[in-house]
């Protein structure tokens, strides 16, 4: 018999999801545990129990790798798959965008709506209100600064800062 609070493919965006998710589950009154059992029970694909209070999730279309760590307040904005790595943690903040507009013409500059995936690979360590673009990927074992802007490729094993991020040593 089908879960009555799992989501079907079709209502995965839906309000009570997005409540569900983004609200009761999200809570900091839930403990890291049941927000994970909660997490999985509405289909979000999370192997870690460290994803702490108040992360939002656009939706289901994620995986989050085992002793992944999301702190505080991170935000996925998932319309395009987003994949997280083992063992790779989030700071506090640290937004994950995955939908742009293409530049339009003159008379209405923000054009026609794209969505990229983004991945962050295994072992990496994404600092405190980092920005990560459409199309983003951070190869193993990177570490982004805080505050900083990715676009495009970031190779592994890389210390990378700035706006927008910028190779600044080989690790």
């Amino acid at each position: 018999m089908r879960n009555p609070l799992a989501p079907h493919s079709q209502d995965v965006m839906s309000r009570s999801w997005a409540f569900r998710v983004n609200t009761v589950a999200a809570s900091p009154l839930v403990s890291l545990a049941t927000r994970q059992r909660l997490y999985r029970r509405f289909g979000l694909d999370i192997e870690t129990d460290q994803v702490y209070p108040r992360c939002y999730f656009h939706s289901a279309d994620l995986h989050v790798g085992p002793g992944a760590l999301l702190n505080h307040g991170v935000h996925i904005e998932n319309v395009a798959r987003v994949e997280i790595g083992a063992r790779t943690a989030l700071g506090i903040f640290t937004t994950i965008i995955t939908s742009d507009h293409e530049i339009g013409p003159p008379e209405e500059r923000c054009g026609q709506w794209t969505r990229r995936p983004v991945t962050i690979g295994s072992g990496c360590w994404i600092g405190a209100r980092a920005l990560l673009m459409p199309g983003s990927t951070v190869g193993d074992g990177s570490i982004v600064a805080a505050g900083a802007v990715v676009r495009g490729t970031l190779e592994p094993n890389g210390l990378y800062a700035g706006v927008p991020a910028r190779l600044v040593r080989e690790l």
